[in-house]
């Protein structure tokens, strides 16, 4: 492996980890080398935007997407061609939905990537536009995330004034809400909808948006779609896994000396990249892929970053996210609560949301608080059974696979806690941002909001 890109920072809140290493520094590239978002020092970096002016153009950059093996970074990991191709065939033209959303409570990747390399992701947006011969783009930013909506105004004004863009792009605030970011709810705001995930028996056929089939990509999916159309399948594959090509970004939070969003490899191994980050104790558990993805053992960190490797430990890259549980914390207690902001989360219209994920949670709670009664977990490992694939989107089969991966990694802890001795960090500060979430003993002294 090539040597261990250095941690550095660019200032805020929210850091973006700087890299010695060109080849790994892709998507950061501009920013990596002190550069600002506007287009003349993209273009510099990056070269002038792609143009698919004919079907020739059109076929060679769908070939080499094919190739390149680049899939979505939003969280399900779909292959990026596939939904292309499909939208490609449909009679109407499609509308683009760029999906910039990020409900994910410790996510921040695309909020910094949308702030330090906007023109990145309208290359992308345009590329898949021509792509699928689209009407027009939407790209859809909550108003909580207002510096990077401000770099997209910016941006497409800069954009606006070369006149380098063929498809107008709107700018679009939907709601933020964990579920809103989710593909179906967010086509379903886009025809004037409530934003609530829709039942789809058949995920082939596609949305619709005004009697308009409706394409949603993520921010940073686009992204990797603009640096394949300039560059080439083989230069995108050149790094990375044989079987998970090119970088991610991720976001580093938790018990870290630098938290922040940095740009990696996949398959770089879980400790390098803590080890970037300043982890200098060995965590009490690692959780990867945000809040619907599933905690490793703090000692378990040879594992690579990449979709096939984790899912061997049933984990994901999900949203890009990994938490770093400080050792004296409780895992059981931080899963009770994450699994409680979910079902707070829920749109309220699927029963395993509505009623089986506040159980979950005030199961999970009560283990952890060691006042569980003799049959706590025999009913728990039911509810768990019987929740997954039930739903109108992936929330509760998220929540249930974090709820597994706890009684696994945490398996001492539980056998502990059944036998109503709570361990010291059940009443720890909570590590994970959980809003409306704001202590333990959320069940019984009335302090969820």
């Amino acid at each position: 492996m090539a040597a261990a890109p250095r941690p550095g920072g660019v200032g805020g809140p929210v850091t973006t980890t700087t890299t010695t290493l060109r080849s790994t520094s892709r998507l950061l590239a501009v920013a990596d080398n002190g550069g600002g978002p506007d287009l003349d020092t993209h273009v510099q970096v990056h070269g002038d935007p792609p143009r698919l002016t004919g079907a020739a153009a059109r076929d060679g950059v769908l070939g080499a997407l094919s190739r390149s093996g680049v899939t979505g970074r939003g969280g399900a990991g779909f292959p990026t061609t596939r939904k292309v191709d499909l939208l490609a065939r449909q009679r109407r033209r499609p509308v683009l939905l760029v999906n910039a959303m990020e409900g994910e409570p410790a996510s921040a990747k695309d909020r910094v990537l949308l702030e330090r390399a906007p023109h990145l992701v309208l290359d992308g947006a345009q590329v898949t536009g021509a792509l699928i011969r689209a009407d027009h783009i939407v790209l859809c930013i909550p108003a909580e995330h207002g510096g990077a909506a401000h770099a997209v105004q910016v941006a497409l004004a800069e954009r606006a004034r070369r006149r380098i863009d063929a498809l107008h792009v709107e700018l679009a605030a939907p709601p933020a809400r964990y579920a809103a970011g989710e593909e179906s709810a967010l086509a379903d705001w886009a025809a004037g909808g409530s934003g609530l995930p829709m039942f789809r028996p058949d995920k082939g056929v596609p949305m619709a948006v005004r009697r308009s089939p409706v394409l949603v990509q993520n921010a940073e999916t686009l992204a990797h779609v603009a640096l394949v159309a300039r560059h080439g399948d083989a230069w995108y594959r050149s790094v990375g896994a044989p079987d998970a090509p090119g970088t991610t970004l991720v976001t580093v939070t938790g018990a870290v000396q630098r938290p922040g969003v940095m740009e990696v490899e996949l398959g770089t191994p879980v400790g390098h990249i803590l080890a970037w980050a300043e982890v200098r104790r060995q965590p009490g558990g690692v959780l990867l892929g945000g809040y619907g993805g599933a905690w490793i053992e703090g000692s378990d960190l040879d594992v690579p970053f990449s979709p096939a490797a984790l899912r061997e430990r049933g984990a994901a890259v999900g949203a890009g996210v990994i938490g770093v549980l400080p050792a004296g914390a409780c895992g059981l207690a931080e899963t009770a609560r994450l699994v409680a902001y979910l079902a707070d989360e829920s749109a309220g219209q699927c029963g395993p949301c509505t009623f089986g994920l506040p159980a979950v949670a005030e199961d999970l709670d009560r283990l952890a608080m060691g006042a569980a009664d003799p049959a706590l977990l025999e009913r728990l490992r039911r509810r768990l059974e019987v929740i997954p694939g039930r739903g109108a989107c992936g929330l509760p089969d998220g929540a249930v696979r974090l709820a597994h991966s706890a009684l696994r990694v945490f398996a001492f802890d539980v056998a502990n806690h059944a036998r109503r001795r709570p361990c010291p960090g059940w009443a720890h500060r909570p590590t994970f941002p959980t809003p409306g979430v704001r202590r333990m003993s959320l069940w019984t002294t009335g302090t969820r909001r």
